[in-house]
């Protein structure tokens, strides 16, 4: 496998009032990882941990004090114009809160179909069959493209920001906290989609999240992020097993298993 995203020494503080003068804790604090074309990087950390800060450093959204997001040979901070939109169209986000990402007075097709129309992608025609190809593909009926959110339960609407991220057939995913605010059964069933996803297309992904069991199924390669900076790092099998750090051990122990 080839890199397709490097972190390098990545700085971020935020400019928070905090008792006697003190400064707050960095954000981020010297953080690098690595991203391989097609494999995925689960990103572990308790809230408050800097895993957010670095998802949104990645995708621009964010701009690090120090340090470097190198996509595919080209640092992020440098690009503008339509390097920039270029790059927007090959690193898409998944969000936490689907309801909260969907325009709620449009149909969900729309949203899908939105990074279509921006990025001018074939015709008018073609997007359409592209949205209803993409319900398909993540598990929805295509009659739903023309409902409200509102009119969708969790999973569904969850469904539908990953037919979004998808749309604009990007190289890299970076899922924040993506099934945390659905049930359990539901939980599995996005997971599952995940996964099956990243075999069939080949996308790369951050899943970003605070259980590390759930990352256990998903990831090639763990980071565990602890007050903004990684404390571990290594392939899923050896981080799983044989932790080193006493942070990562706390949060193994946090993982209900079946007696």
């Amino acid at each position: 496998m080839t890199e397709l995203l490097r972190v390098e020494h990545l700085r971020k503080s935020y400019a928070t009032a905090l008792p006697w003068g003190r400064k707050p804790p960095p954000a981020l604090n010297d953080v690098s990882v690595v991203v391989e074309r097609g494999k995925t990087l689960g990103l572990v950390g308790e809230s408050g941990s800097g895993k957010s800060t670095l998802g949104r450093c990645i995708l621009g959204l964010t701009r690090p004090d120090s340090g470097a997001v190198i996509f595919d040979g080209v640092e992020v901070q440098a690009l503008s114009g339509r390097a920039l939109a270029a790059f927007r169209r090959r690193v898409q986000p998944v969000f936490q809160d689907p309801f909260g990402s969907l325009d709620p007075r449009w149909p969900v097709g729309r949203s899908v179909r939105e990074s279509l129309d921006c990025f001018g992608i074939g015709t008018p025609a073609d997007r359409e069959r592209r949205v209803l190809d993409l319900f398909d593909r993540v598990g929805l009926n295509p009659a739903l493209a023309g409902r409200l959110p509102t009119h969708l339960s969790g999973g569904q609407r969850q469904r539908v920001g990953i037919a979004a991220a998808l749309a604009s057939e990007p190289e890299l995913i970076i899922a924040d906290e993506p099934v945390s605010a659905l049930d359990m059964s539901v939980q599995a069933q996005i997971l599952n989609l995940l996964m099956d996803l990243q075999q069939d297309l080949g996308v790369a992904s951050i899943f970003i999240t605070h259980d590390l069991g759930v990352v256990e199924h998903v990831s090639d390669n763990i980071a565990v992020m602890y007050r903004g900076s990684i404390v571990e790092m290594g392939e899923t099998e050896a981080v799983m097993n044989h932790p080193q750090h006493d942070y990562t051990r706390t949060l193994l122990a946090a993982i209900p298993r079946p007696r």
